[in-house]
């Protein structure tokens, strides 16, 4: 119980150690491992996934795998050239973005988890909610890459995204682990979203000015809490607070698997900007 006291709290995230079984999470550390092998560089376009506002990814590859499983490339894993500047398993930031529909590990602890349906109805914080943009993400050993503080309440309106996100490796201040600044859920406008430009490609579409947005950072400064993790363990994150992750410096990856919630129709719209739409063939899958 003190658990979701916490996530009613100041805080808005939720660390529950131990959701998924070692042999669970053993098993899905393995077969994203095996994905990594599967990756065809003769097929690949060598795009490349970055949090920066100026460089984000936008091409067809990115913007098509909403109902596909594709490779993002690490930034410093591509030359100036255009070659790997490692072994491929070791160049990949994160593979997504339809794990928890097409691959039939991840579709089991997403879909068909009895434990994760009987925490979404305990948390109540959606009606009938769906999943989407499932990912691994791989914090590649010395270049895995930094993810500056943002949060995920972008997608629908009123914003009820829900984050899932379940380490598949010990997480750790060398490797990369999330960090949470408390509070900000409560003090931090959402000041820009990251969605799909009528010309084409991807951008970042702002929401309130420059200077509304200094002056809301000024006001939520403080000391962001790290949360280390166990294997196993699942972190849940609420849409609005604020979250980030430093570059894994260390020798060890930081295998995580995430997915988000959002609640839908008629409860909440969809935007159709997001750069992540349904498609005939794979609308959002519910999850309860």
């Amino acid at each position: 119980m003190w658990l979701f006291l916490f996530w009613l709290s100041c805080s808005r995230y939720l660390q529950i150690p131990a959701f998924l079984t070692p042999d669970e999470t053993n098993g899905l550390l393995t077969r994203s491992k095996q994905l990594l092998e599967d990756l065809n560089l003769d097929e690949h376009p060598l795009t490349k996934f970055t949090t920066g506002d100026k460089n984000h990814v936008g091409d067809d590859y990115f913007l098509g795998s909403g109902d596909k499983v594709r490779y993002f490339l690490e930034e410093d894993a591509v030359d100036a050239n255009g070659n790997l500047t490692r072994e491929k398993h070791k160049s990949v930031n994160k593979i997504g973005h339809a794990l928890h529909e097409l691959d039939p590990s991840f579709r089991k602890v997403t879909l068909e988890n009895d434990r994760l349906q009987a925490l979404v109805r305990d948390l109540k914080f959606h009606q009938d909610p769906v999943a989407l943009q499932s990912m691994i993400i791989t914090k590649q050993t010395h270049i895995g890459g930094e993810v500056p503080e943002h949060n995920d309440s972008c997608y629908t309106s009123p914003p009820t995204a829900l984050g899932f996100w379940i380490a598949l490796e010990k997480c750790t201040p060398q490797n990369g682990a999330l960090s949470f600044l408390p509070g900000s859920h409560k003090t931090t406008p959402i000041a820009k979203r990251f969605v799909r430009l009528p010309g084409g490609g991807t951008g970042f579409e702002r929401l309130i000015s420059p200077q509304d947005e200094a002056k809301a950072g000024e006001s939520c400064k403080g000391e962001y809490i790290m949360a280390e993790c166990e294997p196993g363990d699942l972190v849940l994150i609420h849409g609005s607070v604020l979250h980030k992750s430093e570059r894994n410096t260390s020798p060890h990856t930081r295998f995580a698997y995430t997915f988000h919630m959002i609640e839908s129709a008629p409860y909440a719209i969809y935007d159709e900007k997001n750069w992540l739409q349904p498609t005939a063939s794979m609308p959002f899958s519910r999850v309860l």
